[in-house]
């Protein structure tokens, strides 16, 4: 049940409003065509101005009138009045043989922005998982046990930034409020001196528990390890134990020591043998080995491959499970038959995103086959176009679902992270089944126990957007938001359009501030007054020379901030609209992340974000329509979201 609910209508139109988007320098752009982008340093420093003078007008019109320490091992860093200084990022986990765990700003980048403590405390999420201080990555070996939720996750005890990792620990019963527990394993071990890495949880037949993960040893070499629960009577799973005879896997000839990590949750053969995969590369080609086992101690490596893609380097934290061609709930990993399609999902180490695939998976021989091979892992879709990265599913039997995790590292400098105490968070857990109606991507939607967060619902019926204009929502607070919101685009004005041969690229295209005909038009979220700071979710539409429509669902961070030492990136990518189906997205706000899901979850772009100005009260919400041929119609439910207990 929502909490305090209200409902409050607002009927809002934009023919009122005294302010919209000027015309581009060019004059108006013709009604039938996109625009192309102009490269000229004066067009663009004429559209920053004009950008900037119409936000002025909406303000009026509202009334709206440090140096790195050399002891990571701290929690606080006192507030300085001063500048920082200038200091080059570092690399953090290459060198040991993992990805990238450092935040590198675009070459020449100011990094001296004065952050004060009331902007960095602001940063810190309300609904999100994260634990209490310091560095946090991957999700690992999530399970629902004995009526807990448990989330381990790569953790640095030490230091907000990576270092020697061991695995933390939390449990919840919703997957919402979470309560921490100590340490599950240390690097106490040879075998995993150097890091308790990622790794994976299997519940056998008797419903015991083991887990396999990755060991990086004294000598930096990637081996795999056994563990399982010193009482597995204990629903909170307080202690484990690693087999005396670890490591149990050790990389095969022809596989370097440093490319051999994350061993996946455990399914049956056909023959009832365990089987399992893990990530590798071989020159450049990404692949999957395969081991088959009886009792997780001793392994057969499998002939061949379970799937390899030549070009993409090395797989991380690769992904397999089964889902439903028709059912609407998740299988356990073990599923297989004629009504079951598979995923394999690889995180990739070269570009640091995760993709998957959707195919056929022949058990007998150990081998998956793409549905589409122009859409094989690494090379088509993504579960997501923004910051998400070292995803793991889980089958949750509890509510025959398979749940999503995933880490969402920081875009701002380890200067800031020190200061604050903290870095990196988990996305809102996400619920995956097969798209009905394509069949050829995934849906995932945040966990319904979210919505238990809701409170104090505004509700907005057919605003009437125009042709570049900007309409404030006014809200009691816009930092923490749930928002559920259709768009129509005028029929008419679609029809009559010529379509051209223009392709657009939500990175390549200038962002929210690049009209098109039909686009680009959405919300404009944590907005301070006169967009002097705002992050723009929108669709643009393109219409086709063959007068086809193509949707885009974008993410725009280019004016997310002030400070120049974050990531002001702009995401996204198509989304397939269906014939008769409404423009839809819903967008979740937490402070410094931003979840942003197109037609149902089709397409989905994770955003973090870095304010100055726009945070506490001082955030806001607007619609915006950008577009120079038509008017929207939106209808929206926007939420204030309670904190959960993390």
């Amino acid at each position: 049940m929502m909490a305090s609910l209200s409902d409050v209508e607002n009927s809002i139109t934009t023919s009122t409003l005294p302010y919209s988007y000027a015309p581009l320098p060019n004059g108006e752009q013709p009604a039938g065509n996109d625009r192309p982008v102009h490269s000229s340093r004066k067009t663009a420093l004429f559209l920053v101005s004009v950008f900037l003078a119409v936000a002025s007008l909406v303000a009026l019109f509202a009334g709206n009138g440090p140096v790195l320490p050399k002891n990571l091992n701290t929690s606080a860093v006192p507030s300085t009045a001063g500048m920082p200084e200038k200091v080059a990022p570092l690399s953090r986990g290459v060198e040991k043989g993992v990805s990238e765990k450092s935040f590198h700003p675009l070459l020449g980048a100011d990094n001296s922005f004065p952050w004060s403590n009331n902007m960095l405390d602001w940063q810190r999420t309300a609904f999100h998982f994260q634990p209490k201080k310091n560095w946090m990555n991957d999700p690992n070996g999530p399970v629902f046990y004995n009526g807990w939720y448990h989330l381990f996750y790569q953790y640095h005890p030490d230091a907000p930034v990576w270092g020697k990792i061991v695995w933390g620990h939390a449990v919840s019963k919703d997957l919402i409020n979470w309560r921490h527990l100590p340490i599950a394993m240390e690097t106490d071990e040879w075998y995993d001196e150097q890091g308790v890495w990622t790794g994976s949880a299997t519940i056998l037949p008797n419903g015991e528990l083991v887990v396999l993960y990755t060991g990086s040893t004294n000598e930096s070499v990637q081996v795999q390890n056994l563990a399982y629960p010193a009482d597995p009577s204990d629903p909170l799973l307080i202690k484990w134990v690693k087999y005396p005879g670890n490591p149990v896997l050790v990389p095969p000839p022809g596989i370097d020591n440093k490319d051999f990590r994350d061993p996946t949750t455990a399914w049956k053969t056909p023959e009832g043998k365990w089987r399992i995969t893990i990530g590798s590369k071989i020159n450049k080609t990404g692949i999957s080995l395969v081991y088959d086992t009886e009792d997780f101690k001793t392994f057969e490596l499998l002939d061949g491959l379970l799937h390899a893609v030549p070009g993409t380097g090395m797989w991380e934290c690769v992904d397999f499970y089964p889902i439903s061609k028709q059912g609407e709930n998740g299988l356990d990993t073990s599923v297989d038959g004629p009504g079951v399609k598979h995923v394999v999902k690889a995180s990739m180490d070269d570009d640091r995103n995760d993709y998957y695939a959707i195919g056929t998976y022949d058990a007998y021989k150990g081998k998956w086959t793409p549905d589409n091979p122009t859409l094989d892992v690494g090379i088509g879709l993504r579960y997501d176009y923004g910051i998400y990265y070292a995803s793991k599913t889980f089958y949750d039997q509890n509510k025959q679902r398979r749940v999503l995790w995933s880490w969402i590292k920081e875009t701002d400098t380890e200067a800031s992270d020190i200061k604050k105490g903290w870095a990196s968070l988990m996305g809102v857990p996400r619920t995956i089944v097969l798209d009905k109606k394509t069949q050829s991507n995934i849906i995932q939607w945040p966990v319904e126990e979210i919505n238990l967060l809701r409170t104090n619902l505004t509700v907005f019926k057919n605003v009437v957007v125009e042709s570049g204009s900007l309409v404030p929502l006014n809200l009691p607070s816009a930092s923490q938001l749930d928002i559920v919101a259709e768009f129509e685009v005028d029929k008419k004005t679609v029809e009559r359009l010529n379509g051209a041969d223009i392709a657009y690229d939500c990175a390549k295209n200038g962002g929210a501030a690049q009209r098109g005909a039909l686009g680009p038009f959405g919300f404009s979220v944590l907005a301070h007054e006169g967009l002097a700071e705002h992050t723009p979710v929108y669709f643009y539409v393109a219409k086709g020379v063959d007068g086809n429509l193509q949707t885009f669902f974008c993410a725009d961070q280019s004016r997310s901030s002030n400070a120049n030492d974050v990531d002001k990136s702009i995401y996204g990518s198509i989304v397939p609209v269906l014939k008769g189906e409404k423009l839809a997205m819903r967008i979740l706000v937490d402070h410094s992340i931003v979840e942003s899901f197109a037609q149902e979850g089709r397409t989905c772009i994770t955003s973090r974000v870095y304010p100055t100005k726009a945070i506490n009260n001082n955030a806001q919400l607007f619609l915006f329509n950008n577009a120079t041929a038509t008017k929207v119609t939106a209808s929206v439910n926007v939420w204030q979201m309670n904190s959960a207990h993390v």
